[in-house]
């Protein structure tokens, strides 16, 4: 038996084809990968699946039926349960609350058993492992107890069939263990989980089979252990990717930034030393929580540090706010990009131009020629790809928002660079262009700060790794020795401080 069987899907929006022919299935009991770069059509495909569109060709089978006009609530009612890198609960409900919506029938008149629901919601929870107060308000969860408040709701509705969108990008390494036990528990119960992640390595090691999606177009469906790294690579790109940690050697100036003894009691910072030099890629590893986003934040003065020292150039310095940031020529490139780093209504032109307006503007005018030669510019020099600089910076992919975020801080030439999870969410060719663009940026004399969760990234990317732990330097190690058992070791507090 097939849970779901998608044959020659095809979907256009205004005229740009987003899958052409598209075949696809899910047996209960597996886990099938669907990967792809942003703009492959993977969310296309899953929009079909939710019934939150509608396949201009082709047909959609769930268990053996074919579906006909179908919308999310049908789709629900026949097992198919999505679960978004976001959770789509509702904030101010309580848990118990968020659990009923769509689970409990009747009209809007009827009477709540109060009781009864709160006492389903602890059972569903408990099945999944969720150590969550039924009464408390869904604001208050973290992101890993919204996913699973989202899968008892999954599983109190019967679903047969998962949809599972990037599951793991907010979630520390136990949260994520701990949900890749779930989702096989649930697969030896017959559940098929549809799994999209740019994350290889968690590809490799879930996944029963995988499909490709390249361009709207499936190149391939392969069992897990027909296909390696290197292939998978190739398929979803269409290209040979050398090197996705282009890092090269460049020569080291001086200390560009230098911190000593830096603490900010709002954002739990205590004691933080390191320098960094020109050319130089300083990575910062550490679980969830160590503090490595919050001490970004006060370096760029959004929650100023109350004690310390910072340097630049050896000038001692006092960042108090965002301004006075970028004016001593630091950027920060935070980790949320579509709330922080861009702003998606906006062209590319303007977002390219929105840090340098100063430098751009004549009596208090804006030079939009100046605008548009610069942001061209960083087009061509970063490749990003979209029909014009006019374009909105929402239509495109996320690896090319992540361009035109960077693009943003460059046209202040700073000379040094806080990247807070550069790559996080974005395909694997546009992460090998990004870490191209970081490597010619060091070549060019910026010190770089990388902030990263993927250790890979860390280890590829950085010249010395420095490691954080509850707000404080655990330990920093040189490239040659630095390893994920020794960077994990220094993160839960195994091992000896090493000075940064």
């Amino acid at each position: 038996m097939t849970l779901v069987r998608l044959h020659d899907v095809s979907k256009s929006f205004g005229g740009v084809r987003a899958l052409r022919g598209v075949s696809f299935d899910l047996r209960p009991g597996e886990i099938h990968a669907l990967v792809g770069e942003n703009g492959a059509g993977k969310s296309t495909l899953v929009r079909i699946l939710t019934g939150a569109v509608e396949a201009d060709s082709g047909t959609v089978e769930i268990e053996g039926r074919r579906v006909e006009r179908a919308d999310p609530v049908m789709m629900r009612g026949l097992g198919v349960a999505p679960i978004y890198q976001q959770p789509a609960l509702l904030p101010d409900l309580t848990v118990a609350e968020n659990v009923a919506m769509g689970l409990e029938r009747g009209g809007p008149w009827r009477r709540v058993d109060w009781r009864s629901r709160r006492e389903r919601a602890r059972q569903l929870l408990a099945r999944v492992g969720a150590a969550v107060d039924v009464d408390a308000p869904a604001v208050g969860l973290r992101m890993a107890e919204q996913q699973l408040v989202e899968i008892a709701r999954a599983l109190g509705a019967e679903a047969r069939i998962l949809l599972m969108d990037e599951p793991t990008a907010a979630l520390t390494d136990r949260e994520a263990a701990r949900l890749f036990e779930l989702m096989r528990d649930l697969c030896s119960h017959g559940v098929g989980v549809v799994y999209i992640s740019h994350r290889l390595e968690e590809v490799r090691a879930l996944a029963d089979r995988v499909s490709v999606l390249r361009d709207g177009e499936l190149v391939a469906t392969r069992d897990m252990a027909q296909v390696d790294g290197r292939e998978l690579i190739r398929l979803m790109v269409g290209r040979e990717i050398q090197a996705i940690f282009p890092k090269r050697a460049v020569p080291i100036g001086d200390v560009v930034l230098a911190v000593e003894g830096l603490g900010c009691r709002a954002s739990g910072i205590r004691g933080v030393g390191f320098q960094v030099r020109a050319g130089e890629i300083l990575g910062f590893a550490g679980l969830v929580g160590a503090g490595r986003t919050e001490l970004a934040r006060v370096l760029f003065g959004l929650t100023p540090a109350d004690e310390g020292v910072i340097r630049l150039r050896g000038r001692p310095v006092r960042i108090a706010a965002p301004a006075e940031a970028v004016r001593l020529g630091v950027a920060y490139l935070p980790e949320d990009r579509r709330r922080h780093g861009v702003i998606g209504e906006m062209s590319i032109a303007a977002n390219t131009t929105l840090a340098a307006l100063r430098a751009i503007s004549r009596g208090g005018l804006l030079d939009f020629a100046a605008e548009r030669e610069i942001a061209t510019a960083y087009v061509k020099r970063f490749a990003i790809k979209a029909p014009s600089i006019d374009a909105a910076v929402t239509t495109l992919s996320g690896g090319n928002q992540q361009k035109v975020a960077l693009a943003r801080w460059l046209a202040i030439r700073p000379s040094v660079l806080v990247l807070d999870e550069p790559t996080q969410g974005v395909d694997v060719g546009a992460k090998a262009e990004i870490h191209g663009l970081i490597v010619e940026l060091a070549a060019q004399g910026l010190a770089i700060l990388l902030i990263s969760s993927e250790l890979p990234e860390i280890l590829g990317m950085s010249d010395r790794v420095l490691v954080m732990r509850a707000g404080e330097v655990a330990g920093a190690l040189d490239r040659a020795d630095a390893t994920q058992e020794g960077i994990m070791a220094l993160a839960v507090g195994h091992v000896e401080s090493v000075p940064a």
